[in-house]
């Protein structure tokens, strides 16, 4: 039986093995991708340089040396991440239309775009805790959250990632791949290449789930959790003022939270349960998770939040005119 010359197979006595996949657009603009890289584009730069400037701003700026902004820090590192996970593979698609990509490469994509999402859930859940303990207890916000308590949440928070996620990239590994060879998006994604698996994919299945519900989902539970708590706080203020001040300290927060889990929940449930789904709309659902988070973040904290935005000022003004 002959193959295409761009998904080559490796073969192991009965077991199947791709040596590449073939990365999808946009279903239906394939002639238009040039021009839907125009978009792409300025959503990139914006995630690079937005991340690239609050990390600047908050390294520069000795009054946002607080637990707030060192977990704004991680949030932005981590968008940083992400953006340059998927910009090689989506740019090299749109603009010189490469679509195919090694197994192994492959598998190291999906890895690390995994675990930037789950570190991403993780520290939006830190910044909630935060939140929390600074409206409800602001007396005792600098004793509990103290640098070395940051620092060691943090690590936990990269090592529950990278380990929870470690062993994915060998159980798709074991898989026996034969026939279709085409991903959905233009990077990887785990159910995506479990799909084209002709195995059983039943651990595959059951371990994405559990580590799924287990992560993100205790992260989202516990993010309601922490609102539900400093709504009840924030009521039991006497003056409209300070409810109306405590609230607007979450504001970007609750931003960044509904823009990173809602295309999350939808693409999860996409790749699960919606076989029917046209593919445009699970391409652009994609899109949205992996790429409008961390374009939007740094411009919701720019605007939303009154210390940043003031710092960035500062900073610009001293760039013009040293005497500013």
């Amino acid at each position: 039986m002959e193959h295409d010359s761009h998904t080559p197979w490796e073969l192991n006595g009965s077991f199947y093995q791709p040596s590449a996949f073939l990365m999808m657009g946009i279903p239906g603009l394939e002639a238009l991708h040039p021009w839907i890289s125009i978009p792409f584009c300025a959503l990139y730069l914006s995630a690079l340089l937005g991340n690239c400037v609050i990390l600047f701003i908050i390294r520069r700026t000795p009054s946002l040396h607080e637990p707030m902004y060192y977990f704004l820090s991680m949030l932005a590192i981590t968008d940083l991440g992400l953006a340059l996970c998927t910009l090689p593979t989506t740019l090299g698609l749109f603009w010189f239309g490469v679509r195919s990509i090694g197994f192994d490469a492959c598998l190291t994509q999906m890895y690390f775009i995994h675990i930037l999402s789950f570190i991403e859930s993780s520290v939006l859940l830190a910044m909630a805790f935060d939140r929390f303990i600074a409206i409800s207890h602001p007396l005792r916000h600098p004793a509990i959250l103290t640098t070395s308590t940051v620092l060691k949440i943090g690590l936990a928070i990269v090592l529950r990632g990278v380990l929870s996620l470690l062993p994915i990239p060998f159980l798709l590994k074991r898989l026996s791949y034969c026939g279709r060879t085409e991903l959905s998006h233009s990077f990887c994604f785990h159910p995506d290449i479990m799909n084209l698996a002709c195995a059983d994919i039943k651990v595959n299945v059951f371990y994405g789930m559990i580590v799924l519900l287990s992560t993100v989902g205790t992260d989202f539970v516990f993010i309601v959790l922490s609102y539900i708590l400093i709504i009840r706080t924030v009521v039991s203020l006497t003056t409209k003022e300070e409810c109306l001040k405590a609230l607007n300290t979450c504001v970007s927060h609750i931003c960044a939270v509904l823009v990173f889990f809602i295309p999350m929940i939808g693409l999860s449930m996409i790749h699960r349960f919606g076989r029917n789904v046209p593919p445009l709309v699970n391409t652009l659902v994609a899109y949205t998770y992996l790429i409008i988070p961390p374009a939007l973040n740094p411009v919701i904290y720019s605007i939303k939040s009154t210390h940043i935005r003031e710092a960035l000022l500062r900073a610009l003004c001293r760039k013009r005119a040293p005497d500013c």
